[in-house]
């Protein structure tokens, strides 16, 4: 286990969390995630995770696997046309992870979901945790209306509210 990696996590908290991610914050990147989600029709859900457990940093998790796990666990994977998105957050790592499903991973290549996490890595680097967030919704919102224009009502398969973890 790496140590400075476990103190890193083990002064994260989820006040701090909360305060890099505000209500507001979070209420705005809800409201853009349900606005983007008009333009195509495709699914996304955000997700801010403060820190690691113990016995999770003990194993190894890196931000890949959490985010994968987090990917299944909220049925991201679950879309009629297998187009959902994961934006994931682990603030302790300073680390953002896309977890795009098959349908939309065939067509987009892991440069560029990693050039978005890139941007969205040095934004927060800046304390612009809203810009951030808000910049990644829309580059993964292009690219899935790219892909998935919309054609007609769409029905929300993935809540749009971020979730805090």
């Amino acid at each position: 286990m790496d140590a400075a990696r476990f103190w890193r996590h083990m002064r994260m908290s989820p006040r701090k969390a909360r305060r890099a991610f505000s209500a507001a914050t979070m209420e705005a990147i809800g409201r853009e995630v349900a606005a983007q989600e008009q333009q195509h029709r495709g699914e996304i859900l955000f997700v801010v995770e403060a820190e690691l457990h113990a016995r999770q940093l003990w194993r190894g998790l890196t931000p890949r696997e959490r985010a994968r796990e987090i990917f299944a666990q909220h049925g991201v994977w679950n879309t009629e046309e297998n187009n959902g998105v994961l934006l994931y957050v682990l603030l302790a790592d300073r680390a953002v992870e896309i977890v795009a499903d098959r349908g939309i991973h065939a067509r987009v290549g892991e440069q560029e979901w990693r050039a978005i996490c890139a941007a969205m890595e040095r934004e927060f680097a800046q304390g612009l945790h809203a810009e951030g967030a808000l910049a990644g919704v829309r580059a993964v919102s292009a690219l899935l209306a790219l892909h998935f224009p919309a054609n007609g009502p769409r029905r929300n398969e993935v809540p749009d509210r971020p979730l805090l973890l």
